[in-house]
């Protein structure tokens, strides 16, 4: 094979990412771009001199696109994986694999059957501030707490799929990310309690032009995790208009000591010190991610994620979906997962 040749689904800023990342590699070729609005699909692909399609049926009909990478909203994710592996073409998606739990371990048992590629994006996994944690970890010795937020102000709330629950999911479905980063450092959940509220009306009077119901102005979400080790994580996700500030802290206590990280700032507290760390960059993650795909696919080299890692955060997301809607805590099934 000269080269791999690549549709994408979708039009936004996760699919220009890809495509840029894309045309920057001789392995790959960007043939086509589909997206429910044709002249979004046009100006994308117009720049990549990849053809424009209006819907991802005739993307993946096409016999000239070995792999699909799936930007689109999250709802639409496992339905277009499914035709995409069926067809016989590798798959890269966007995390969530899917909304539903069971519809992801179905396409993960599809794509082995088919000995094709799934790879579900975490590229908070490559990020400056995850290795940086990793790398520091040791330091503090037992990790037992951990207190993780991220809120956002977004006034006025954007009319968005990513403010619509149909289509993004649960929010911490849809932002599993903020679940996986912790997964991936500490191991396994097993029992997940949250509380979830949503504001639909915008608290400016604000009229809304969709006539589609269930858009919401804020969400916020509240979930402890108490992991197989004896760890304890508190998660806070919210955005929208009720948010007042923002944050993006992540502190981790262990018995010898605390990594502190606010923003792209992080420090390592010790009994005797306190010190800076390298936090490095978040630029060009999704660029890392594409690479680490083609590695994958022409030279077999290893994934930095595996399927069975980004099936137990979805598990933990649901379990914390689960948890909100009874008003009980919820157990994690971690069968199938790692």
């Amino acid at each position: 094979m000269g080269f791999i040749a690549v549709g994408i689904v979708g039009t936004g800023y996760a699919a220009k990412a890809r495509a840029d990342a894309l045309q920057a590699d001789d392995r790959s070729r960007l043939v086509a771009v589909a997206g429910h609005d044709l002249e979004k699909a046009q100006g994308l692909s117009q720049v990549y001199n990849a053809e424009a399609l209006s819907s991802w049926q005739d993307l993946i009909g096409r016999s000239d696109i070995n792999l699909v990478v799936i930007a689109n909203i999250n709802r639409d994710h496992g339905t277009i994986a499914r035709a995409a592996l069926e067809a016989g073409k590798h798959v890269v998606v966007e995390y969530p694999l899917a909304l539903d739990v069971a519809e992801a371990e179905a396409l993960i048992q599809l794509a082995a059957a088919q000995n094709l590629l799934l790879h579900v994006e975490h590229i908070e996994l490559l990020s400056g501030i995850h290795l940086a944690i990793r790398e520091a970890l040791g330091a503090i010795a037992n990790p037992f707490y951990v207190r993780y937020a991220s809120l956002a102000i977004q006034r006025p709330a954007p009319q968005k799929w990513t403010y619509h629950p149909d289509l993004f999911g649960f929010p911490l479905v849809g932002a599993v990310s903020r679940i996986h980063r912790l997964t991936h450092l500490f191991g396994q959940v097993s029992q997940v309690s949250c509380q979830a509220r949503f504001w639909y009306g915008s608290p400016e009077g604000r009229s809304w032009d969709i006539a589609t119901p269930n858009f919401y102005t804020s969400c916020l979400c509240s979930a402890q995790l108490q992991f197989e080790s004896g760890l304890i994580a508190d998660v806070t996700y919210g955005k929208g208009e009720a948010i007042w500030q923002n944050e993006r802290s992540l502190h981790i206590q262990g018995e010898k000591g605390a990594l502190l990280v606010e923003g792209q700032q992080g420090k390592l507290v010790l009994a005797h010190e306190t010190r800076e760390l390298d936090m490095g960059s978040r630029r060009g993650l999704f660029a890392q991610d594409t690479g680490r795909v083609l590695d994958y696919l022409t030279t077999g080299t290893p994934l930095y994620v595996t399927l069975e890692s980004s099936l137990h955060a979805l598990k933990v997301a649901d379990a914390a979906r689960r948890s909100a809607e009874l008003g009980q805590s919820v157990a994690v099934d971690f069968a199938q997962s790692s």
